[in-house]
């Protein structure tokens, strides 16, 4: 019994929930940036998509995790993934760590919780310079995302 008390603890202290939390422009563990959204996972993610283009930022794909749950036969809330990018902005980051190439091109994610809420979350720029050991003047490469998400979501 102990040893089982043991591996439990164990367990749990590696263990790491991530709460979605309604307030705008948080930071929330593991380096996420988060903001909610009035419209839809879609809507959210179609505006999004209009502010890029309109910017001249490649728009590389978009998933939709709960469709393809539902055509598993699995039911998942709507959840979306946006993923973009900016050679002129990315390249200079590669170049300096390569590794980053894990993170970008960018990623937004797009879901509803179960009270209704769409939610709006990706890495933080001093997330991903930490991880990937860069320059914190790097930083400025990838602020820009934020700005792009206030806009679709005002």
């Amino acid at each position: 019994m102990k040893k089982a008390l043991t591996i439990l603890l164990l367990a749990l202290s590696n263990f790491h929930v991530f709460a979605p939390q309604a307030q705008a422009d948080q930071q929330a563990d593991h380096g996420l940036m988060q903001r909610t959204s009035p419209y839809s996972v879609a809507d959210t993610l179609d505006r999004l998509d209009a502010v890029l283009r309109a910017k001249n930022i490649k728009v590389f794909a978009r998933i939709d995790h709960s469709g393809e749950a539902q055509s598993a036969g699995l039911s998942l809330r709507p959840t979306q993934l946006l993923i973009f990018g900016n050679p002129k902005a990315g390249t200079p980051l590669m170049q300096a760590a390569p590794t980053v190439g894990l993170d970008l091109p960018m990623k937004v994610l797009a879901w509803q919780d179960d009270q209704g809420l769409v939610h709006v979350a990706w890495n933080s720029p001093d997330y991903l310079t930490g991880r990937h050991g860069l320059d914190a003047a790097y930083a400025k490469n990838l602020a820009a995302i934020s700005g792009l998400i206030d806009a679709a979501v005002k």
